[in-house]
C-alpha cells in the first residue's frame, strides 16, 4: 500500500483557510485512508491508500476538501519515495548555519515549460538563489524566507504551476514521521 504525503497550501495562515488538524485527520480517515498522521498546522498529512495514482489521490483529496470545508485547496502529493528523492537530490547539500542560509523547497504540483523555467531563472540573484529539478524548485535563502523574492506565490506566478514550500527541517520531518520514527 503507497504511503503518501499530502501537503495542502495556504490553509491556516493570516487567519484564513483555518482548518484545525483533528478534523483534517477525519477528513482524510472519512476517505478510508489509513494510517493517518498530520504534522504541524500548516497542512501536512502522511497516509497509506491502496490507490496508486497520485493524481487521482489529490484530485480525490481536493474535492473532498470542498465539500466538507467548503473552500478551495490546492493539494500536492508526494510518495515517501518522491520525498527522498528531494532529499537526496539536493544542490544544496552543505548550508552555512554561521551565516543563517536556510534551504527551503518548493514542490510543484505539474512540470513548468522550459520557457516558464527560463522566466523564472532570469530574476537569479546573490542574496539567495535557487534550482530547479523536475517537480522541485530547491531555494538557498540567505536572509530571510520572509523577505526573499523568491516566495511561493512568486515562483507559483512565474513558472505557471500551483506549488506549496516547505522549509528543509519540515521535509526530513515528514519523512521520519512517513517511515514511523519521531
Amino acid at each position: 500500500m503507497p504511503r503518501y504525503i499530502a501537503l495542502l497550501r495556504g490553509i491556516n495562515v493570516s487567519g484564513q483557510k483555518i482548518i484545525k488538524m483533528e478534523k483534517l485527520r477525519s477528513i482524510f480517515e472519512s476517505m478510508d485512508y489509513k494510517n493517518v498522521i498530520t504534522y504541524i498546522q500548516s497542512g501536512n498529512v502522511i497516509f497509506d491508500c491502496e490507490e496508486d495514482d497520485p493524481a487521482f489521490v489529490r484530485d480525490r483529496i481536493v474535492s473532498e476538501l470542498k465539500v466538507q470545508l467548503t473552500f478551495d485547496i490546492p493539494v500536492v502529493i508526494r510518495t515517501l519515495e518522491e520525498l527522498h528523492e528531494v532529499v537526496e537530490n539536493t544542490p544544496y547539500q552543505i548550508v552555512n548555519a554561521e551565516a543563517n542560509e536556510q534551504r527551503y523547497v518548493t514542490l510543484l504540483s505539474h512540470s513548468a515549460t522550459e520557457a516558464a523555467i527560463a522566466k523564472l531563472e532570469a530574476f537569479q540573484n546573490e542574496v539567495d538563489e535557487f534550482r530547479v529539478k523536475g517537480l522541485t524548485v530547491y531555494l538557498l535563502i540567505r536572509k530571510n524566507y520572509g523577505e526573499s523574492k523568491f516566495s511561493n506565490n512568486f515562483i507559483e506566478k512565474k513558472l505557471g504551476v500551483s506549488a506549496t514550500t516547505r522549509n528543509w527541517e519540515t521535509v526530513n520531518k515528514l519523512i521520519q514521521l512517513a517511515e514511523g520514527r519521531s
